[in-house]
């Protein structure tokens, strides 16, 4: 049986001190690696917190000490190592999702939907690609906190020969305690209505602003329901494991796909 082993990481952070975040997480992590699970999952902007001061804290994509640490941690646990960082590039600041393989190799996806009640579309660049990555037998589409709230850019849109574009939605979040409600919904309803497992990351602690976050971290199944969902507001990190066979099973067993929708985003912006 096909299995993805998935490892949330649910921690405080510091606010805007990347080493002190990187130090924190390698101690939580302490010696996690290939034999215990394939993916390890961090927060979004897990080395400096939810800034708007993109100026200050962006990292050059081609220097940058936290995308160097991210890549020695997939080298050293012999598994993916992902979560979100702010970088600039070509005179762009972006939110960017890291993705960091064993192998060295990296993916990145950069956040299309920009928080602006935070004003983070006046701070960073939106992203404009949707990101497939693949592990395990699974093909994983990468997003990023405020992305959970629209459908259309996460729903499933395979090709003519295909029924799924991808087996797992995966979002990381500095998703506030105010709206924890709505974070816990969109999980599950992006799991129910796309067909897939959901894995969701968020933050807990308070930021240099006051505001507070729940967590609420999930690993959802492709019928949303919860396979970690850690009462609280306390740090974790926790393993799940996603079964291919039971997703392709359940799937064939429940074709609500064969009666979607067949669309094309509006601006341009194509599938």
């Amino acid at each position: 049986m096909s299995e993805l082993r998935t490892t949330l990481v649910q921690c405080d952070l510091r606010w805007e001190d990347p080493q002190a975040n990187c130090r924190m997480l390698e101690d939580t992590l302490g010696t996690l690696g290939d034999d215990e699970t394939d993916l390890i999952v961090l927060p979004e902007m897990f080395a400096t917190g939810f800034t708007m001061n993109s100026r200050e804290m962006a990292e050059p994509m081609a220097e940058s000490r936290t995308v160097a640490w991210l890549r020695d941690q997939a080298r050293q646990r012999g598994c993916v190592v992902t979560g979100s960082v702010a970088v600039v590039e070509d005179g762009n600041y972006y939110n960017r999702l890291i993705w960091a393989r064993p192998d060295g190799s990296l993916v990145h996806y950069d956040k299309r939907h920009l928080f602006r009640m935070a004003g983070e579309h006046e701070r960073y660049a939106m992203g404009h690609e949707r990101v497939i990555v693949t592990l395990k037998g699974f093909r994983i589409l990468l997003s990023v906190c405020y992305d959970l709230r629209f459908p259309v850019w996460l729903r499933q849109q395979p090709g003519p020969h295909e029924h799924f574009e991808y087996d797992a939605l995966l979002c990381v979040a500095n998703w506030p305690a105010p709206r924890r409600h709505p974070w816990r919904i969109l999980l599950q309803a992006r799991a129910i209505e796309n067909l897939c497992p959901v894995i969701g990351v968020n933050r807990v602690g308070e930021d240099a602003k006051g505001l507070g976050y729940a967590g609420d971290s999930m690993l959802v199944d492709f019928k949303g329901e919860a396979l970690i969902d850690e009462p609280g507001d306390q740090s974790f990190v926790k393993t799940g494991r996603l079964s291919r066979d039971e997703l392709d099973a359940f799937r064939e067993k429940f074709p609500a796909w064969r009666d979607a929708d067949h669309f094309s985003v509006a601006d341009g912006v194509g599938f």
